[in-house]
């Protein structure tokens, strides 16, 4: 297997910056030797993650709504288009905000990113599949998703930021790539963010109860955040439009996923079982064959370690208070 592409970028802006995978992003290219701009209106983007690189030259923070027209001055040849709320607690809470950030953010970074002549790079999710009856999913599969349910506001904003960049690319001729993310984690998620590992590792590590939906045979596939982010620079410095598909084709179980959290936290909690919420899909499983056959990516970091260093993360956060 070959390593992923690499590409000098000058100067990257990428929208939602201050959130999870956004601000591990901005590191990255930091650490490469790009400028970055991070554009985030701090909704759900947290300051915290970015306070390491306010310090470091040729970093820029913007405090602003992406579905306003973006206040960036100096020219980018990287566009990473990274707003949106993506935790069901937070698109729940938001909806408006997350179908604005997929449709009027995704419209202003697509333009920014034509007039600019620069590569613009979507993030998407595995959501476009939905509750797919098709396992594992690959990217020509069209997916199973209710647009009405509760869900709906982030899955299709998701698919209509994929169709709208889908079109630029092809009235315009703008240089575009779609990511679909599957099921990242790692350092730098809110424990209270609603997402499963976070929910577990806080819950082990308080010595609280594992709360388990359904019966907690639904299955997820996680990738860690290091590998995530070397396949969306991947994807980025290739040729490829995409869909691509980008995560860990290692499916575990929630309830599987819970007694390794308690087991790796050396935690006494139990698990206690609650209401599965609605359109929670019963598999996800990425088919990442176009990533390793186009970009030479695969994930190099196993469930074990990667929960360990998330967890040591959460435990030191929470030695700091």
């Amino acid at each position: 297997m070959s390593s992923p592409i690499s590409r000098k970028w000058e100067h990257a802006v990428v929208t939602g910056g201050a959130g999870f995978v956004g601000s591990h992003l901005c590191k990255a290219l930091l650490d490469a030797g790009a400028a970055v701009t991070c554009v985030d209106d701090l909704s759900t983007g947290r300051p915290e993650n970015v306070a390491p690189l306010l310090d470091r030259p040729g970093f820029t923070l913007v405090q602003a709504d992406v579905s306003q027209e973006l206040p960036v001055r100096r020219r980018p040849d990287l566009v990473l288009h990274f707003a949106s709320p993506a935790s069901p607690a937070d698109y729940l809470r938001l909806p408006l905000h997350t179908m604005e950030a997929g449709s009027a953010g995704t419209r202003n970074a697509l333009t920014l990113a034509h007039e600019s002549e620069a590569r613009f790079v979507l993030a998407s999710t595995s959501e476009v599949y939905g509750d797919p009856q098709q396992n594992p999913q690959d990217e020509r599969y069209w997916g199973n998703v209710n647009p009405v349910g509760p869900r709906s506001v982030y899955d299709e904003a998701k698919r209509f930021g994929e169709a709208l960049t889908t079109a630029h690319a092809e009235t315009y001729g703008t240089d575009t790539c779609i990511v679909r993310l599957f099921n990242t984690y790692g350092p730098g998620m809110r424990g209270h963010d609603g997402r499963a590992v976070p929910t577990f590792v806080r819950q082990a590590l308080a010595g609280e109860p594992l709360t388990v939906t359904g019966d907690g045979r639904q299955t997820r596939s996680l990738c860690y955040v290091d590998d995530t982010v070397a396949g969306i620079l991947a994807a980025a410095a290739h040729g490829l439009r995409g869909p691509v598909n980008i995560g860990n084709p290692s499916e575990i179980s929630m309830l599987a996923l819970a007694r390794l959290v308690v087991a790796l936290a050396g935690s006494s909690s139990e698990v206690r079982y609650i209401e599965r919420p609605v359109d929670d899909p019963a598999v996800r499983c990425p088919d990442i064959t176009l990533a390793r056959d186009k970009l030479g990516w695969e994930p190099r970091v196993g469930a074990e370690e990667g929960l360990r260093r998330t967890i040591d993360w959460f435990r030191a956060e929470a030695a700091r208070g």
